[in-house]
């Protein structure tokens, strides 16, 4: 029976890796040196992380062989044991949502994906569905950690608070019937660039685990609490602006210092 995405997750450190390949910084064959660098620094850090994280924008941005590398990884990660999460924030309605759901979370049972709320309970649905057949995990677009997210998430409801807040809880009811123990498949991304959001939206989404992406580069401190993934992407791939192994090894130990 495949494991749950969930307690793989919890009984690791709370730190993950996201991998953002940018291939001018591989050299004349940028395909082949992402390739072995990704894959000696997932061996190299598969005690220290909880999950790995693939953007998928930056491997579809390489074209066809680009995309192939990026489910050569993930299929890497899951040997190495390594929970995955592929950071494609799809969401769409109808057979489209279905077909999103079964390219990442069918595929490669035990894993997650990040979707967006926005087009509505139908575009979600179809990946909460998924989650439950595949052991994996769905996380939601709650308050995202770019400058501009206030934008729209933070507009002011007519009932009361504001926008990303009515998409928590929602969320919530959903998590409820996801739960895989005392956590749920249904999750969130919150950006480590809000700890004041991060600790709100914890209180409105208790049984979710919550991914904090903007750690290092963009800003974002570590934040500790239970079910809290602090994800690291430039910091920890590319520790100092360049693919460094040893240095990427330092950086992790770093943060599972200030973690503990």
């Amino acid at each position: 029976m495949q494991s749950e995405f969930v307690d793989e997750v919890l009984s690791r450190p709370p730190l993950v890796l996201g991998v953002d390949p940018r291939p001018a910084l591989h050299g004349s064959s940028p395909l082949a040196h992402i390739r072995n660098y990704s894959l000696e620094l997932l061996e190299a850090l598969a005690s220290k992380v909880c999950a790995v994280k693939f953007q998928a924008a930056f491997f579809e941005a390489m074209g066809p062989q680009g995309f192939a590398l990026m489910h050569e990884l993930i299929a890497g990660a899951r040997v190495l044991s390594l929970p995955v999460i592929v950071d494609a924030k799809r969401g769409d309605i109808g057979s489209s949502a279905e077909a999103y759901a079964r390219a990442y979370l069918e595929t490669y049972p035990g894993s997650a994906l990040t979707v967006n709320p926005y087009l509505g309970s139908d575009a979600l649905e179809p990946f909460f569905k998924v989650a439950r057949q595949s052991a994996g995990a769905v996380f939601v677009l709650v308050k995202t950690s770019n400058p501009g997210s206030s934008l729209f998430q933070d507009l002011a409801l007519e009932s009361s608070g504001v926008l990303y807040q009515a998409v928590a809880d929602y969320l919530a009811i959903q998590a409820e019937q996801q739960r895989v123990g005392n956590w749920s498949r249904i999750a969130a991304v919150v950006g480590a660039t809000y700890p004041k959001q991060i600790g709100e939206i914890r209180g409105r989404l208790p049984h979710s685990l919550l991914l904090l992406p903007g750690l290092g580069v963009q800003g974002g401190g570590v934040v500790k609490g239970s079910g809290l993934l602090n994800s690291a992407s430039r910091a920890l791939y590319y520790p100092g602006g360049q693919p460094n192994l040893e240095e990427a090894v330092r950086q992790a130990g770093l943060y599972l210092e200030a973690l503990a």
